[in-house]
């Protein structure tokens, strides 16, 4: 194969052929591979003069000839070798290794993001909403509750009257109970007892009050109703001469162990009988609907008193 690229005639055959060292009989002309160059692009032939052409551009290497890179063969000077962007790929030796990932730094300078101050920042935001709930749930719960202790109220004027604005009746459980008072000059009496009007202060009717207690066998006796069974006591309204006195009271029949004490309670030491109005009382059983009380003047009493009225009273 000739090449006519020369220009000039000048050289052999196998200067001229830039595939002659390819063949058998180029090489035994003595065709040589170009020895300086890019891949394709032969550097100045040997003996080059200037002004003197030169040979084919196009010459060509030997397959495996190649004299740098890798693959076993002689390895080329870094400055005898062809600029980067002109290289085979071959030329650049074994392909570089691959680095491992690296794992992603955690809570570091590194600029990865700060997972750990991420996850302390939810946690503390999960802490403020369940507390928050809890707070709300108990403070929910007692003012419940408090309501459910208390109940609802009225106002004051609704719960004094009916739904129709009168005032409210009430049951007859409702009603206080009307416990008998009764005066002395309208008694059942036994002699010598009899009612005298003489004495100023008796506030029974018309100022009478009984007297002529002092005698053995006098007393005064009083049908008393109460609507309930149970303890009671017995008020006496009566004067005294600046003296004590007793009598006997017997309630249903049954005298008292006690006497009943007609005593200078307000300590007085004037004799006069207007200036010693006082009162006592004495405890009593009574059962439901009538009962019967008597003071009397039994042996053994000191009965110098005036009687003005009776009263029953709960305790």
């Amino acid at each position: 194969m000739a090449a006519g690229n020369n220009g000039n005639g000048a050289g052999t055959p196998e200067d001229d052929d830039p595939f002659g060292y390819l063949y058998a009989d180029g090489q035994a002309a003595g065709a040589q591979a170009p020895r300086q160059g890019g891949y394709g692009y032969p550097g100045p032939a040997a003996g080059a003069q200037p002004g003197v052409p030169r040979t084919s551009y196009n010459q060509v290497r030997a397959v495996g000839e190649r004299q740098y890179g890798g693959y076993g063969h002689a390895q080329v000077p870094p400055q005898q070798r062809p600029a980067p962007q002109y290289a085979a790929p071959e030329t650049y030796g074994p392909p570089p290794q691959a680095m491992p990932p690296q794992a992603p730094q955690r809570g570091g300078r590194g600029g990865g993001p700060n997972t750990k101050g991420l996850l302390i920042g939810a946690i503390a935001v999960v802490l403020v909403v369940v507390i928050g709930i809890t707070v709300a749930v108990l403070t929910n719960t007692g003012d419940k509750d408090k309501g459910d202790q208390a109940g609802p109220s009225a106002p004051a004027s609704q719960a004094q009257e009916s739904p129709s604005g009168e005032p409210s009746k009430g049951g007859e459980d409702d009603k206080p109970q009307e416990l008998p008072k009764q005066d002395a000059a309208t008694l059942q009496l036994g002699a010598p007892a009899v009612l005298a009007k003489d004495v100023k202060g008796a506030e029974g009717t018309e100022g009478a009050y009984v007297t002529g207690f002092n005698a053995v066998g006098a007393s005064v006796t009083w049908k008393a109703k109460v609507d309930k069974a149970g303890e009671y006591k017995l008020y006496v309204r009566y004067a005294i001469p600046a003296q004590d006195a007793n009598a006997t009271l017997t309630v249903n029949g049954k005298a008292n162990s006690n006497p009943l004490g007609l005593k200078n309670f307000i300590s007085s030491t004037d004799p006069n009988w207007e200036k010693n109005w006082q009162t006592t009382w004495a405890p009593v059983t009574l059962k439901e609907g009538e009962n019967e009380l008597k003071i009397s003047c039994e042996q053994g009493n000191q009965c110098n008193a005036i009687l003005d009225w009776l009263e029953v009273r709960t305790p």
